[in-house]
């Protein structure tokens, strides 16, 4: 499997190797022993799935607090994202910095964010489905988010923030210099 890290710590991305012919592809998509050691040992409670219809589409961006703290490793089946991690961790020498990657099916990718990180993606093309693992189960009393658009952040979505169509929620959530601390 195909790794790379980057300038912060802890965001991984992750190339499966696919094996293919005339009748289609076999992938290994996750095998643990291949992965701990780049990522570390997880233990992954959890699969989700999202289904965007339009382009444009943002979600996000999410994280969990803990003691329910959500690593997730990130993989798209169908379609295409620009996929982003903001480092919230405060003893970071990186704290508000941001990973950002595009996963789609044709590249195979997947993304680790680990806990410590505020997650959220944007779909590049329509009927994108996003696959990913997590660390731990869904708690909607340590459910939190960071506004996407905080300039703050220094995100270069690819689209401009009044072209996104955003849930409700996410539209509302505070920039980061008015986040509480969440992660030391």
């Amino acid at each position: 499997m195909e790794h790379q890290t980057f300038e912060i710590a802890g965001p991984v991305l992750l190339t499966p190797k696919k094996f293919g012919d005339e009748r289609g592809f076999f992938s290994e998509t996750y095998n643990e022993r291949v992965v701990a050691p780049l990522i570390g040992p997880q233990k992954f409670v959890q699969d989700n799935q999202s289904l965007s219809k339009p382009a444009g589409t943002l979600r996000g961006l999410h994280f969990q607090i803990d003691p329910m703290g959500q690593g997730k490793l990130v993989r798209v089946t169908r379609g295409a994202i620009f996929d982003v991690a903001v480092d919230l961790r405060r003893s970071s020498p990186t704290f508000g910095r941001h990973v950002a990657v595009t996963l789609s099916a044709e590249n195979w990718r997947q993304f680790w964010i680990p806990v410590g990180f505020a997650h959220g993606f944007c779909t590049l093309e329509p009927d994108t489905e996003v696959v990913y693992k997590v660390t731990e189960y869904y708690a909607p009393e340590c459910d939190r988010g960071l506004a996407f658009d905080d300039p703050a952040l220094g995100i270069d979505w690819p689209r401009p923030a009044e072209n996104y169509l955003l849930s409700p929620k996410d539209r509302t959530h505070p920039k980061l210099c008015d986040l509480p601390a969440c992660f030391s």
